[in-house]
């Protein structure tokens, strides 16, 4: 299994609108996405989300880690 880097959440919304994930809202640091079949996930915009969120964030968003990678 790859290493993940170590992003800024930014980076990740960036990584996940590339695949359809578009904004729906923000409350506080957390901005939620949405893509066209109404799935949506939560992503914290901080500085460097730790990698055991950023893991749960490519699991939700059905993604393996050399997909999400690719998206960067």
């Amino acid at each position: 299994m790859p290493k993940l880097p170590v992003l800024s959440g930014n980076d990740v919304i960036k990584a996940l609108s590339r695949i359809g994930y578009n904004f729906d809202h923000q409350t506080g640091s957390h901005i939620t996405l949405v893509n066209p079949s109404g799935k949506k996930i939560t992503v914290s915009n901080h500085r460097e989300p730790g990698p055991g969120l950023l893991r749960a964030i490519i699991k939700q968003a059905g993604l393996s880690i050399e997909e999400f990678l690719k998206l960067l």
